[in-house]
Protein backbone atom coordinates (compact mmCIF):
# COMPACT_ATOMS: atom_id res chain seq x y z
CA UNK A 1 0.00 0.00 0.00
CA UNK A 2 1.73 3.48 -1.37
CA UNK A 3 1.67 6.88 1.43
CA UNK A 4 -0.92 7.80 -0.94
CA UNK A 5 -3.63 5.58 -0.37
CA UNK A 6 -3.05 5.79 3.42
CA UNK A 7 -3.60 9.34 4.13
CA UNK A 8 -6.52 11.00 3.10
CA UNK A 9 -6.26 14.89 2.78
CA UNK A 10 -7.93 16.25 6.45
CA UNK A 11 -5.78 13.53 8.44
CA UNK A 12 -2.29 14.94 7.64
CA UNK A 13 -1.34 17.32 10.24
CA UNK A 14 2.01 19.35 10.65
CA UNK A 15 3.79 16.74 13.20
CA UNK A 16 2.79 13.89 10.24
CA UNK A 17 4.39 16.15 7.66
CA UNK A 18 7.66 16.54 10.11
CA UNK A 19 7.75 13.26 10.88
CA UNK A 20 7.01 12.57 6.75
CA UNK A 21 9.86 15.48 6.06
CA UNK A 22 12.90 14.21 9.06
CA UNK A 23 12.61 10.34 7.46
CA UNK A 24 12.78 11.44 4.21
CA UNK A 25 15.49 10.77 1.52
CA UNK A 26 15.98 14.06 -0.31
CA UNK A 27 19.95 14.33 0.38
CA UNK A 28 20.14 11.44 -1.70
CA UNK A 29 19.72 14.01 -5.17
CA UNK A 30 19.17 17.14 -3.26
CA UNK A 31 21.68 19.62 -1.11
CA UNK A 32 21.18 21.63 1.88
CA UNK A 33 21.48 24.99 0.09
CA UNK A 34 22.30 28.08 1.50
CA UNK A 35 20.65 31.40 2.47
CA UNK A 36 22.04 34.77 1.39
CA UNK A 37 22.09 37.88 2.85
CA UNK A 38 20.69 40.72 0.23
CA UNK A 39 22.16 43.75 1.97
CA UNK A 40 21.18 46.68 -0.76
CA UNK A 41 17.82 45.48 -0.51
CA UNK A 42 17.66 44.95 3.09
CA UNK A 43 19.03 48.65 3.56
CA UNK A 44 16.10 50.26 1.21
CA UNK A 45 14.03 48.16 3.21
CA UNK A 46 14.90 48.89 6.71
CA UNK A 47 15.29 44.93 7.17
CA UNK A 48 17.80 41.99 7.42
CA UNK A 49 16.31 40.51 4.25
CA UNK A 50 17.49 36.79 3.56
CA UNK A 51 17.57 35.07 0.66
CA UNK A 52 17.16 30.68 0.80
CA UNK A 53 18.89 29.67 -2.63
CA UNK A 54 17.12 26.73 -3.62
CA UNK A 55 18.28 27.77 -6.87
CA UNK A 56 21.26 26.06 -6.11
CA UNK A 57 19.62 22.58 -6.35
CA UNK A 58 21.12 20.28 -8.81
CA UNK A 59 18.67 21.24 -11.35
CA UNK A 60 18.68 24.67 -9.98
CA UNK A 61 14.79 24.41 -8.06
CA UNK A 62 13.36 22.95 -4.97
CA UNK A 63 11.28 21.00 -7.13
CA UNK A 64 13.77 18.05 -6.84
CA UNK A 65 13.50 17.46 -3.20
CA UNK A 66 9.77 16.48 -3.58
CA UNK A 67 10.37 14.12 -6.76
CA UNK A 68 13.04 12.55 -5.42
CA UNK A 69 11.73 11.73 -1.70
CA UNK A 70 8.62 10.15 -3.49
CA UNK A 71 10.25 8.00 -5.81
CA UNK A 72 13.24 6.91 -3.70
CA UNK A 73 10.52 5.47 -1.61
CA UNK A 74 8.55 3.70 -4.46
CA UNK A 75 8.12 -0.45 -3.49
CA UNK A 76 10.61 -2.18 -5.62
CA UNK A 77 7.64 -3.41 -8.09
CA UNK A 78 6.25 -0.02 -8.42
CA UNK A 79 10.09 0.59 -9.12
CA UNK A 80 10.80 -1.82 -11.73
CA UNK A 81 7.47 -0.89 -13.69
CA UNK A 82 8.64 3.19 -13.64
CA UNK A 83 7.06 6.13 -13.18
CA UNK A 84 5.57 8.83 -15.24
CA UNK A 85 4.87 12.88 -14.78
CA UNK A 86 3.03 15.88 -16.50
CA UNK A 87 5.24 18.97 -16.96
CA UNK A 88 7.11 21.10 -18.68
CA UNK A 89 9.16 23.00 -15.84
CA UNK A 90 10.82 21.92 -13.57
CA UNK A 91 8.66 19.09 -11.93
CA UNK A 92 9.82 17.27 -15.24
CA UNK A 93 13.62 17.56 -14.15
CA UNK A 94 13.09 16.90 -10.70
CA UNK A 95 11.51 13.62 -11.91
CA UNK A 96 14.06 13.27 -14.39
CA UNK A 97 17.26 13.72 -12.21
CA UNK A 98 15.89 11.21 -9.78
CA UNK A 99 15.16 8.74 -11.97
CA UNK A 100 18.82 8.88 -13.45
CA UNK A 101 20.07 8.65 -9.99
CA UNK A 102 17.87 6.34 -8.55
CA UNK A 103 17.56 3.32 -11.79
CA UNK A 104 14.37 4.33 -13.03
CA UNK A 105 12.46 4.43 -15.85
CA UNK A 106 11.36 8.21 -16.21
CA UNK A 107 8.13 9.26 -18.81
CA UNK A 108 7.95 12.78 -18.91
CA UNK A 109 4.90 14.30 -21.07
CA UNK A 110 5.30 17.42 -22.25
CA UNK A 111 3.09 20.19 -24.34
CA UNK A 112 4.46 20.36 -27.67
CA UNK A 113 5.10 23.76 -27.06
CA UNK A 114 7.78 23.65 -24.86
CA UNK A 115 10.57 24.94 -25.69
CA UNK A 116 13.32 22.45 -26.63
CA UNK A 117 15.78 23.75 -23.93
CA UNK A 118 13.96 21.85 -21.47
CA UNK A 119 13.04 19.06 -23.66
CA UNK A 120 16.89 18.45 -24.03
CA UNK A 121 17.16 18.88 -20.15
CA UNK A 122 14.89 15.72 -19.62
CA UNK A 123 16.15 13.50 -22.29
CA UNK A 124 20.36 14.61 -21.32
CA UNK A 125 18.73 12.87 -17.64
CA UNK A 126 17.81 9.69 -19.55
CA UNK A 127 14.07 10.72 -19.50
CA UNK A 128 11.77 9.50 -22.29
CA UNK A 129 9.47 12.46 -23.26
CA UNK A 130 6.53 12.73 -25.23
CA UNK A 131 5.29 15.52 -26.66
CA UNK A 132 1.46 15.73 -26.85
CA UNK A 133 -0.76 18.83 -27.04
CA UNK A 134 -0.27 22.77 -26.94
CA UNK A 135 -1.41 23.09 -23.13
CA UNK A 136 -0.70 21.41 -19.43
CA UNK A 137 -4.41 20.20 -19.61
CA UNK A 138 -3.36 18.36 -22.67
CA UNK A 139 -0.11 17.13 -21.82
CA UNK A 140 -1.94 15.67 -18.01
CA UNK A 141 -4.55 13.83 -19.68
CA UNK A 142 -1.95 12.14 -21.97
CA UNK A 143 -0.07 10.64 -18.96
CA UNK A 144 -2.84 9.10 -17.14
CA UNK A 145 -3.88 7.38 -20.67
CA UNK A 146 -0.06 6.37 -20.21
CA UNK A 147 0.07 5.74 -16.81
CA UNK A 148 -3.03 3.02 -17.48
CA UNK A 149 -1.47 1.40 -20.51
CA UNK A 150 2.01 1.11 -19.34
CA UNK A 151 1.00 0.53 -15.66
CA UNK A 152 3.27 2.92 -14.49
CA UNK A 153 3.45 5.34 -11.36
CA UNK A 154 2.47 8.97 -11.67
CA UNK A 155 4.20 11.31 -9.86
CA UNK A 156 2.45 14.46 -8.58
CA UNK A 157 4.08 17.86 -8.85
CA UNK A 158 2.39 18.78 -5.45
CA UNK A 159 -0.16 16.76 -4.28
CA UNK A 160 1.29 13.97 -2.48
CA UNK A 161 2.53 14.00 1.15
CA UNK A 162 5.86 12.32 0.53
CA UNK A 163 6.42 15.23 -2.32
CA UNK A 164 4.93 18.01 0.11
CA UNK A 165 7.20 16.53 2.98
CA UNK A 166 10.12 16.53 0.65
CA UNK A 167 9.92 20.21 0.02
CA UNK A 168 9.00 20.66 3.99
CA UNK A 169 12.65 19.66 4.57
CA UNK A 170 13.39 23.41 3.00
CA UNK A 171 12.23 24.39 6.63
CA UNK A 172 14.54 21.80 8.57
CA UNK A 173 17.32 23.48 6.99
CA UNK A 174 15.45 26.95 7.56
CA UNK A 175 15.49 26.40 11.53
CA UNK A 176 18.76 25.81 11.72
CA UNK A 177 20.19 28.52 9.53
CA UNK A 178 18.34 31.58 10.82
CA UNK A 179 18.62 32.82 14.20
CA UNK A 180 15.59 33.38 16.79
CA UNK A 181 12.23 32.65 16.24
CA UNK A 182 10.43 35.60 15.41
CA UNK A 183 11.37 36.22 11.61
CA UNK A 184 8.64 36.22 8.79
CA UNK A 185 9.44 33.42 5.48
CA UNK A 186 7.96 34.39 2.45
CA UNK A 187 6.72 31.56 -0.08
CA UNK A 188 5.91 30.95 -3.89
CA UNK A 189 2.90 29.25 -4.30
CA UNK A 190 1.58 27.36 -7.08
CA UNK A 191 -0.47 23.82 -6.34
CA UNK A 192 0.57 24.08 -3.02
CA UNK A 193 3.71 21.62 -2.40
CA UNK A 194 6.22 24.16 -1.33
CA UNK A 195 4.11 26.08 0.99
CA UNK A 196 1.98 23.19 2.55
CA UNK A 197 5.57 21.33 3.70
CA UNK A 198 7.50 24.53 4.50
CA UNK A 199 4.35 26.06 6.71
CA UNK A 200 3.39 22.56 8.08
CA UNK A 201 6.94 21.99 9.65
CA UNK A 202 7.81 25.29 10.92
CA UNK A 203 4.48 25.91 12.84
CA UNK A 204 4.98 22.44 13.73
CA UNK A 205 8.61 22.63 15.50
CA UNK A 206 8.65 26.97 16.08
CA UNK A 207 4.89 28.59 16.28
CA UNK A 208 6.65 32.07 16.39
CA UNK A 209 7.90 31.83 12.64
CA UNK A 210 5.25 33.55 10.72
CA UNK A 211 4.58 32.15 7.19
CA UNK A 212 3.24 34.07 3.96
CA UNK A 213 1.91 32.93 0.83
CA UNK A 214 2.85 34.89 -2.11
CA UNK A 215 1.36 34.23 -5.36
CA UNK A 216 1.03 36.65 -8.92
CA UNK A 217 -2.28 38.51 -9.02
CA UNK A 218 -3.54 36.40 -12.09
CA UNK A 219 -2.63 33.15 -10.87
CA UNK A 220 -4.00 33.15 -7.19
CA UNK A 221 -5.83 29.89 -6.89
CA UNK A 222 -5.30 29.11 -3.46
CA UNK A 223 -5.72 33.13 -2.10
CA UNK A 224 -8.87 32.71 -3.65
CA UNK A 225 -9.45 29.14 -1.98
CA UNK A 226 -8.88 30.18 1.34
CA UNK A 227 -10.80 32.87 1.27
CA UNK A 228 -13.47 31.59 -0.15
CA UNK A 229 -12.94 28.20 2.54
CA UNK A 230 -12.98 25.67 -0.61
CA UNK A 231 -10.51 24.88 -3.34
CA UNK A 232 -11.27 27.23 -6.38
CA UNK A 233 -10.55 26.38 -9.64
CA UNK A 234 -9.54 29.34 -12.34
CA UNK A 235 -10.67 29.51 -15.83
CA UNK A 236 -7.62 31.47 -16.69
CA UNK A 237 -3.97 32.19 -15.01
CA UNK A 238 -1.28 34.59 -16.61
CA UNK A 239 1.43 33.63 -18.57
CA UNK A 240 4.13 35.28 -17.15
CA UNK A 241 4.81 33.82 -13.69
CA UNK A 242 4.72 30.37 -15.52
CA UNK A 243 6.21 28.45 -12.54
CA UNK A 244 3.16 28.67 -10.38
CA UNK A 245 0.41 29.13 -13.33
CA UNK A 246 -1.69 26.75 -11.50
CA UNK A 247 -5.28 26.57 -12.00
CA UNK A 248 -6.47 24.50 -9.09
CA UNK A 249 -4.44 23.63 -5.88
CA UNK A 250 -4.11 20.51 -4.52
CA UNK A 251 -6.37 18.40 -1.87
CA UNK A 252 -3.31 18.18 0.39
CA UNK A 253 -1.88 21.25 0.01
CA UNK A 254 -5.15 22.98 0.18
CA UNK A 255 -6.39 21.65 3.56
CA UNK A 256 -2.49 22.26 5.25
CA UNK A 257 -2.17 25.79 3.94
CA UNK A 258 -5.27 27.05 5.37
CA UNK A 259 -4.39 25.57 8.65
CA UNK A 260 -0.91 26.89 8.96
CA UNK A 261 -0.34 29.66 6.53
CA UNK A 262 -0.37 33.21 8.64
CA UNK A 263 -1.17 35.09 5.73
CA UNK A 264 -1.43 35.61 1.65
CA UNK A 265 -0.19 38.70 -0.77
CA UNK A 266 -0.34 38.75 -4.55
CA UNK A 267 1.84 40.81 -7.15
CA UNK A 268 1.89 41.97 -10.34
CA UNK A 269 4.41 41.40 -13.29
CA UNK A 270 5.97 44.57 -12.74
CA UNK A 271 6.78 43.62 -9.38
CA UNK A 272 8.31 40.25 -10.01
CA UNK A 273 10.71 41.58 -12.74
CA UNK A 274 11.71 44.20 -9.90
CA UNK A 275 12.21 41.40 -7.96
CA UNK A 276 14.65 39.68 -10.44
CA UNK A 277 16.33 42.88 -10.59
CA UNK A 278 17.10 43.19 -6.85
CA UNK A 279 18.58 39.28 -6.52
CA UNK A 280 20.95 40.41 -9.35
CA UNK A 281 22.54 43.36 -7.77
CA UNK A 282 22.96 41.32 -4.72
CA UNK A 283 24.09 37.91 -5.70
CA UNK A 284 24.57 38.63 -9.67
CA UNK A 285 22.16 35.68 -9.39
CA UNK A 286 19.53 35.66 -12.30
CA UNK A 287 16.10 34.16 -11.25
CA UNK A 288 13.18 32.81 -13.15
CA UNK A 289 9.77 34.79 -12.73
CA UNK A 290 8.77 32.18 -9.79
CA UNK A 291 11.91 32.54 -8.35
CA UNK A 292 11.81 35.61 -7.10
CA UNK A 293 7.62 35.38 -6.84
CA UNK A 294 8.55 35.79 -2.89
CA UNK A 295 10.91 38.22 -2.97
CA UNK A 296 8.63 40.27 -4.70
CA UNK A 297 5.86 39.50 -1.98
CA UNK A 298 8.47 40.13 0.77
CA UNK A 299 8.80 43.82 -0.80
CA UNK A 300 5.36 44.22 -1.38
CA UNK A 301 3.73 43.03 2.14
CA UNK A 302 6.87 45.42 4.08
CA UNK A 303 6.28 48.12 2.80
CA UNK A 304 2.76 48.64 3.10
CA UNK A 305 3.00 46.99 6.89
CA UNK A 306 5.80 49.31 7.29
CA UNK A 307 7.75 46.58 8.66
CA UNK A 308 11.17 47.92 10.43
CA UNK A 309 14.49 46.17 11.84
CA UNK A 310 12.44 42.51 11.02
CA UNK A 311 13.93 39.49 9.91
CA UNK A 312 12.51 38.36 6.44
CA UNK A 313 13.13 35.13 4.61
CA UNK A 314 12.62 34.74 0.82
CA UNK A 315 12.21 31.42 -0.69
CA UNK A 316 13.93 31.60 -4.28
CA UNK A 317 12.19 28.64 -5.55
CA UNK A 318 14.30 28.25 -9.11
CA UNK A 319 16.17 29.43 -11.78
CA UNK A 320 15.44 27.94 -14.68
CA UNK A 321 14.83 31.32 -17.05
CA UNK A 322 14.30 31.07 -20.90
CA UNK A 323 17.07 33.66 -21.55
CA UNK A 324 14.70 35.00 -24.28
CA UNK A 325 12.72 36.44 -21.58
CA UNK A 326 15.33 38.79 -19.36
CA UNK A 327 14.61 41.81 -22.58
CA UNK A 328 10.83 41.40 -21.18
CA UNK A 329 11.49 41.51 -17.69
CA UNK A 330 14.49 44.69 -17.90
CA UNK A 331 11.90 46.82 -20.12
CA UNK A 332 9.13 46.02 -16.48
CA UNK A 333 11.38 46.37 -14.16
CA UNK A 334 11.52 50.18 -13.41
CA UNK A 335 8.11 49.82 -13.74
CA UNK A 336 7.91 47.69 -11.18
CA UNK A 337 10.60 49.08 -8.73
CA UNK A 338 8.09 52.65 -9.02
CA UNK A 339 10.83 54.54 -10.85
CA UNK A 340 9.49 54.90 -14.23
CA UNK A 341 5.54 56.26 -15.18
CA UNK A 342 3.52 55.83 -18.50
CA UNK A 343 1.37 58.54 -19.65
CA UNK A 344 -0.65 59.31 -22.24
CA UNK A 345 -0.87 63.25 -22.75
CA UNK A 346 -2.58 65.72 -25.40
CA UNK A 347 -1.24 68.39 -26.90
CA UNK A 348 -2.01 70.59 -29.56
CA UNK A 349 -0.87 70.12 -32.76
CA UNK A 350 1.33 72.52 -33.89
CA UNK A 351 4.84 74.22 -33.53
CA UNK A 352 6.39 74.38 -30.26
CA UNK A 353 4.10 72.51 -28.47
CA UNK A 354 6.62 69.86 -27.75
CA UNK A 355 8.65 72.33 -26.13
CA UNK A 356 6.28 73.62 -23.97
CA UNK A 357 5.29 70.14 -22.57
CA UNK A 358 8.92 69.30 -21.88
CA UNK A 359 9.47 72.48 -20.25
CA UNK A 360 7.19 71.86 -17.69
CA UNK A 361 8.61 68.03 -17.60
CA UNK A 362 11.47 70.32 -15.98
CA UNK A 363 14.74 68.48 -14.82
CA UNK A 364 12.48 64.83 -14.82
CA UNK A 365 14.40 62.05 -17.57
CA UNK A 366 12.22 61.35 -20.55
CA UNK A 367 12.36 57.23 -20.54
CA UNK A 368 10.49 57.22 -23.59
CA UNK A 369 8.54 59.40 -26.03
CA UNK A 370 6.12 58.33 -29.14
CA UNK A 371 4.36 60.16 -31.62
CA UNK A 372 3.74 60.79 -34.71
CA UNK A 373 2.06 63.38 -37.07
CA UNK A 374 -1.70 63.25 -37.73
CA UNK A 375 -3.62 65.90 -39.52
CA UNK A 376 -6.01 66.51 -36.36
CA UNK A 377 -5.58 69.72 -34.23
CA UNK A 378 -4.51 68.06 -31.29
CA UNK A 379 -1.58 64.93 -31.23
CA UNK A 380 -1.39 62.12 -28.53
CA UNK A 381 2.02 61.19 -27.15
CA UNK A 382 2.99 58.08 -24.94
CA UNK A 383 5.51 59.23 -22.52
CA UNK A 384 7.38 57.25 -19.79
CA UNK A 385 9.27 59.62 -17.21
CA UNK A 386 11.78 58.61 -14.75
CA UNK A 387 10.60 58.64 -11.08
CA UNK A 388 12.47 59.85 -8.00
CA UNK A 389 10.15 58.70 -5.61
CA UNK A 390 6.97 56.72 -6.07
CA UNK A 391 4.74 59.59 -5.21
CA UNK A 392 6.23 61.78 -7.90
CA UNK A 393 3.48 59.62 -10.71
CA UNK A 394 1.05 61.58 -8.89
CA UNK A 395 2.15 65.06 -8.65
CA UNK A 396 3.11 64.97 -12.49
CA UNK A 397 -0.20 63.96 -12.82
CA UNK A 398 -1.15 67.20 -10.88
CA UNK A 399 1.32 69.62 -12.94
CA UNK A 400 -0.11 68.23 -16.14
CA UNK A 401 -4.11 69.12 -15.25
CA UNK A 402 -3.24 72.29 -13.89
CA UNK A 403 -1.30 73.61 -17.09
CA UNK A 404 -4.81 72.24 -19.08
CA UNK A 405 -3.10 69.19 -20.71
CA UNK A 406 -5.68 66.17 -20.76
CA UNK A 407 -3.03 63.28 -19.24
CA UNK A 408 -4.21 59.46 -18.71
CA UNK A 409 -2.06 57.39 -16.45
CA UNK A 410 -0.64 54.34 -18.43
CA UNK A 411 1.28 52.56 -15.65
CA UNK A 412 -1.08 50.03 -14.66
CA UNK A 413 -2.54 49.19 -17.94
CA UNK A 414 -1.01 45.72 -19.23
CA UNK A 415 -2.25 46.70 -22.70
CA UNK A 416 -0.26 49.62 -23.17
CA UNK A 417 3.22 47.95 -21.68
CA UNK A 418 2.75 44.93 -23.77
CA UNK A 419 1.64 46.45 -27.06
CA UNK A 420 -0.03 50.17 -27.26
CA UNK A 421 4.23 51.51 -26.20
CA UNK A 422 5.16 49.66 -29.53
CA UNK A 423 2.23 50.80 -31.87
CA UNK A 424 1.56 54.78 -30.98
CA UNK A 425 0.93 56.94 -34.28
CA UNK A 426 -1.00 53.76 -35.86
CA UNK A 427 -4.57 55.51 -36.16
CA UNK A 428 -7.04 54.00 -38.50
CA UNK A 429 -10.02 55.84 -38.49
CA UNK A 430 -10.93 54.79 -41.52
CA UNK A 431 -11.50 50.99 -40.05
CA UNK A 432 -15.10 50.54 -40.00
CA UNK A 433 -16.34 48.41 -37.09
CA UNK A 434 -12.97 47.39 -35.81
CA UNK A 435 -12.99 44.52 -32.66
CA UNK A 436 -9.52 44.62 -30.71
CA UNK A 437 -8.77 41.59 -29.07
CA UNK A 438 -5.70 40.49 -26.71
CA UNK A 439 -4.96 36.76 -27.88
CA UNK A 440 -2.96 34.47 -25.55
CA UNK A 441 -1.49 31.42 -27.88
CA UNK A 442 0.87 28.59 -27.69
CA UNK A 443 4.25 29.47 -28.78
CA UNK A 444 5.48 26.65 -31.73
CA UNK A 445 7.36 26.68 -34.35
CA UNK A 446 4.21 27.45 -36.90
CA UNK A 447 2.08 28.45 -34.44
CA UNK A 448 2.00 31.99 -35.66
CA UNK A 449 1.24 31.01 -39.32
CA UNK A 450 -1.37 28.97 -37.67
CA UNK A 451 -3.25 31.74 -35.80
CA UNK A 452 -3.75 33.83 -38.95
CA UNK A 453 -4.83 31.03 -40.83
CA UNK A 454 -7.53 29.99 -38.41
CA UNK A 455 -8.25 33.68 -37.39
CA UNK A 456 -9.17 34.35 -41.38
CA UNK A 457 -12.96 34.20 -42.18
CA UNK A 458 -13.75 36.50 -44.27
CA UNK A 459 -13.07 39.58 -41.92
CA UNK A 460 -10.36 42.08 -42.41
CA UNK A 461 -7.22 42.07 -39.77
CA UNK A 462 -6.99 45.99 -39.75
CA UNK A 463 -4.27 46.29 -36.20
CA UNK A 464 -1.69 43.63 -35.43
CA UNK A 465 0.58 43.38 -33.03
CA UNK A 466 2.70 40.68 -31.75
CA UNK A 467 5.75 40.08 -29.90
CA UNK A 468 8.16 37.33 -28.72
CA UNK A 469 8.77 37.18 -25.06
CA UNK A 470 10.95 34.62 -24.37
CA UNK A 471 7.55 33.26 -23.08
CA UNK A 472 6.07 29.40 -23.70
CA UNK A 473 3.21 31.54 -24.97
CA UNK A 474 3.12 34.28 -27.00
CA UNK A 475 0.63 37.69 -26.47
CA UNK A 476 -1.03 39.35 -29.71
CA UNK A 477 -3.11 42.18 -30.03
CA UNK A 478 -5.35 42.16 -33.18
CA UNK A 479 -8.11 44.61 -34.62
CA UNK A 480 -10.79 42.63 -36.70
CA UNK A 481 -13.41 44.72 -38.85
CA UNK A 482 -16.79 42.76 -38.07
CA UNK A 483 -19.88 44.66 -38.88
CA UNK A 484 -22.56 44.31 -36.31
CA UNK A 485 -24.71 41.58 -38.04
CA UNK A 486 -21.69 39.26 -37.95
CA UNK A 487 -20.79 39.35 -34.26
CA UNK A 488 -22.75 36.11 -33.70
CA UNK A 489 -20.82 34.57 -36.49
CA UNK A 490 -17.49 36.10 -35.17
CA UNK A 491 -18.05 35.24 -31.60
CA UNK A 492 -18.68 31.20 -32.94
CA UNK A 493 -14.94 31.74 -34.97
CA UNK A 494 -13.57 32.56 -31.78
CA UNK A 495 -14.75 30.06 -29.60
CA UNK A 496 -13.62 27.77 -32.40
CA UNK A 497 -10.34 28.92 -32.38
CA UNK A 498 -9.85 27.90 -28.95
CA UNK A 499 -7.21 30.43 -27.81
CA UNK A 500 -7.72 32.62 -24.70
CA UNK A 501 -8.89 36.02 -25.93
CA UNK A 502 -10.35 39.25 -24.25
CA UNK A 503 -11.74 42.40 -25.83
CA UNK A 504 -10.17 45.12 -25.71
CA UNK A 505 -12.28 47.45 -27.86
CA UNK A 506 -12.89 50.25 -25.03
CA UNK A 507 -9.18 50.03 -23.46
CA UNK A 508 -8.45 53.83 -23.00
CA UNK A 509 -5.24 53.43 -24.39
CA UNK A 510 -5.95 52.07 -27.41
CA UNK A 511 -8.84 54.45 -27.98
CA UNK A 512 -6.36 57.57 -27.67
CA UNK A 513 -3.64 55.99 -29.76
CA UNK A 514 -5.27 53.59 -32.35
CA UNK A 515 -8.64 55.12 -33.37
Amino acid sequence: MTVMQEWKPGALDAMDVVRLALTSKVYGAAVETPVTDLPRLGARLGNRVLLKREDQQPVFSFKLRGAFNRMAQLPQAERARGVICASAGNHAQGVAFSGQQLGIRTVIVMPATTPEIKVQACRARGAEVVLHGDSFSDAEARAFELQRELGLTFVHPFDDPLVLAGQGTLALELLRQVEGNGFTVFVPVGGGGLIAGVAAVLKALMPGVRVVGVEPDDSDAMTQSVRLGKRRRLDTVGIFVDGVAVKQVGEFTFDLARRYVDDWVTVNTDEVCAAIKDIFDDTRAVMEPAGALALAGMKKYAQERELHGETLVAVASGANVNFDRLRHVSERTEIGEKREAIFAVTIPERPGAFLKFIELIGNRAITEFNYRYAPRDDARIFVGVHLTHPGERHEIMRELQVAGYAALDLTDDELAKVHIRYMVGGRAPEAQDERVYSFTFPERPGALRQFLTQLQAGWNISLFHYRNHGSDYGRILAGIQVPECELGQFAASLEALGYPAVNMSDNAGYRLFLT
